[in-house]
């Protein structure tokens, strides 16, 4: 692999570097890419060995599966059999945030569902990523772009941080829309499964599918180091960690108590309007009535409160609904201790 290769695509080269990235896909190869939603790590997902790649790149377990990238119906047909529950929600959300578990085709190789019968597709809402998958010629299989367990990137300098050297290229695509990763829904059962929350929520898939047609996975217990292969992507007990031990409070008033700790670096995602006495690095949050605002900016303040050193990280919950729910998804799988 080629250390340090940034592939980036602007307004006069955009054509031509996200054409290298598809050529690099397709002799095997590892291409990180923008999304909507966060940046991916992409492979040819029909290439078992590429596949693997991926897993090796990220210091990835077998047993978590990854998600299938696709640009069209044809790469659809290609990896999955598509119920009719399934047609309705991509005819809503596609493209878009939403990860659909379908049953997979002999196509899809064993080490990107975790030898399960299910596999996730979606169809970014990004038009480099589409561009790329569609050049590419393949449905292209793409976890988040960093290190297993690790914060994740909305930028192409977070997946440099976490990856360079490690893969072939990354496309700078600039800063993510979403900030947090997709839906993952199963449409296949009954009342449908969301075992991950993301940009599209219980309500707005309610108001397709109908009411108390969907719920949200409760996971059994289970052996932290997941000796079974998960159900689905986004389903590991601990993820999205910074390096420093993350704190989370429920109000302005707990916020405060966690500030008076004394003796440490104290970095604090700090809502607008929020004070931070105590504090020795603040990330300004945003509008803690923006869901949207705060779910774009969530990563990119973690990872800025670990580059500044801070030796623990305080960080408010949002209670607010829709995205809210993927917000106190990711933050409470980041504060779990390893």
């Amino acid at each position: 692999m080629k250390p340090g290769l940034k592939v980036r695509p602007t307004e006069r080269f955009g054509k031509r570097e996200v054409a290298r990235g598809a050529e690099i896909l397709r002799s095997g190869g590892l291409v990180a890419f923008p999304t909507e939603t966060v940046y991916g790590l992409g492979a040819n997902a029909l290439d078992e060995a590429a596949v693997a790649s991926i897993f090796a790149a990220k210091e990835r377990p077998g047993w978590d599966p990854v998600i299938v990238h696709v640009a069209d119906r044809a790469m659809l047909d290609l990896v999955a059999t598509v119920p009719r529950q399934a047609e309705r929600l991509i005819e809503a959300f596609w493209p878009g945030p939403l990860t659909l578990l379908l049953p997979r085709t002999s196509a899809v190789p064993d080490n990107v569902t975790a030898g399960r019968d299910l596999v996730g597709v979606r169809m970014p809402a990004h038009p480099v990523a589409l561009d790329l998958i569609r050049l590419a010629g393949v449905p292209v299989a793409a976890p988040s772009a960093n290190r297993f367990g690790h914060t994740s990137p909305t930028t192409a300098k977070h997946v440099l941080a976490d990856l360079d050297g490690r893969i072939d290229a990354v496309i700078d695509g600039g800063p993510t829309r979403v900030g947090v990763e997709s839906t993952v829904l199963d449409p296949g059962q009954d009342p449908m499964v969301i075992y991950r929350p993301g940009g599209i929520s219980i309500a707005m898939l309610e108001a397709v599918c109908g009411a108390g047609s969907v719920r949200m996975y409760v996971p059994p217990e289970r052996a932290k180091d997941a000796p079974e292969a998960l159900p689905s992507p986004g389903v590991g007990i601990r993820h999205y960690a910074p390096r420093a031990p993350l704190i989370l409070v429920d109000c302005r008033e707990e916020l405060t108590f966690a500030l008076g700790a004394g003796g440490l670096l104290i970095g604090v995602m700090l809502p607008q309007g929020w004070e931070s006495r105590g504090s020795s690095f603040v990330y300004e949050w945003g509008d803690w009535e923006n869901g949207e605002e705060l779910a774009r900016r969530l990563f990119s303040g973690l990872r800025t409160l670990d580059d500044a050193g801070a030796d623990v990280i305080v960080c408010p919950v949002p209670t607010l609904g829709g995205i809210g729910a993927a917000i106190r998804d990711r933050l409470e799988k980041a504060a779990m201790k390893p």
